[in-house]
């Protein structure tokens, strides 16, 4: 007998969210007013996530269904401030988010260096594609060796990351001015490469170096998930850290079974989710360790 051939590309087998993320460095004096059009179109159109308005520009994360988001994109572009938007996109079977929040903040990422202003000047930008070449070939096109430098958080590291990066474990993002000042001789004669997950952290890092003297600093534009999207995951190593209940994705963009604990919000890869010290929603053998040894 002859079956009939099922069609894995049909709509009920297609992931049912569209999850994105985007950021724009722009002036915006006008957030207080903008505020409450935001919450009402993502109420309307059932999208959850996070949006951050600040003067310095917004940066958002946000899911839900496909023609809802298309609908939001088309209503923030038609602001010709945002006119140019990139988005990054992934997919999943479930939405990623709890509920939705619209934030006035003095940054989108926090750095504590007002004289930072991105809107007036970025620092230099390497694609993708470029990268995966440099790294091909063990240097940049001027032959200088390239280091990659990772602006995430510690936690967010131990997830994955670029093979040979440096990491100086900071657990904070304001903190990487001070760290890098105290390394600076290490990265000399060097080209520089910066990245974080989706291209905001890496953007002002890369300001603020060539600010202090850097002279062959990039930014890896769009981050690690653009990485992922245009090139894979050749010179990294693990998953990306998301900030939602994905927790993390691999270069295919797929949610993997990673998650992160409730009660001291560690990663759990899934051999530690084995443990009897994991309990879901409770404890992992993160905090049940340092409960242990602080008792």
């Amino acid at each position: 007998m002859t079956y009939p051939k099922i069609n894995m590309q049909s709509t009920q087998f297609r992931p049912s969210y569209v999850n994105i993320a985007a950021y724009k460095f722009i002036t915006f004096e006008d957030t207080a007013e903008k505020r409450p059009q935001f919450q009402e179109l993502c109420s309307r159109l059932k999208l959850k996530g996070t949006i951050l308005l600040s003067p310095e520009g917004i940066n958002l994360f946000l899911a839900g269904l496909r023609e809802s988001i298309d609908e939001f994109l088309a209503w923030l572009r038609a602001d010709p401030r945002f006119a140019d938007l990139e988005v990054k996109e992934s997919l999943s079977d479930e939405q990623p988010f709890n509920r939705m929040l619209v934030k006035l903040k003095r940054e989108i990422i926090t750095m504590n260096l007002p004289l930072i202003k991105p809107e007036l000047g970025r620092a230099p930008a390497v694609l993708p594609a470029t990268l995966k070449r440099w790294l091909d070939q063990g240097h940049d096109d001027a032959g200088k060796p390239v280091v990659m430098l990772d602006t995430r958080n510690a936690f967010e590291v131990d997830v994955g990351t670029f093979e040979g990066t440096i990491d100086y474990r900071i657990e904070k993002f304001s903190e990487f001015p001070a760290v890098v000042a105290a390394h600076k001789d290490e990265l000399a004669d060097k080209t520089i490469v910066t990245f974080c997950t989706g291209g905001i952290r890496c953007e002002k890092a890369a300001i603020h170096m060539h600010n202090v003297g850097f002279d062959s600093v990039y930014q890896l534009e769009g981050g690690i998930l653009k990485y992922f999207e245009e090139v894979g995951g050749e010179h990294y190593r693990g998953d990306c850290f998301v900030f939602d209940r994905r927790t993390a994705l691999n270069p295919k963009l797929e949610p993997t079974p990673t998650v992160q604990c409730f009660a001291c919000r560690a990663v759990v890869t899934p051999r530690e989710q084995i443990s009897p010290q994991y309990v879901y929603g409770v404890s992992c053998p993160h905090c049940a360790t340092e409960a242990r040894e602080t008792a």
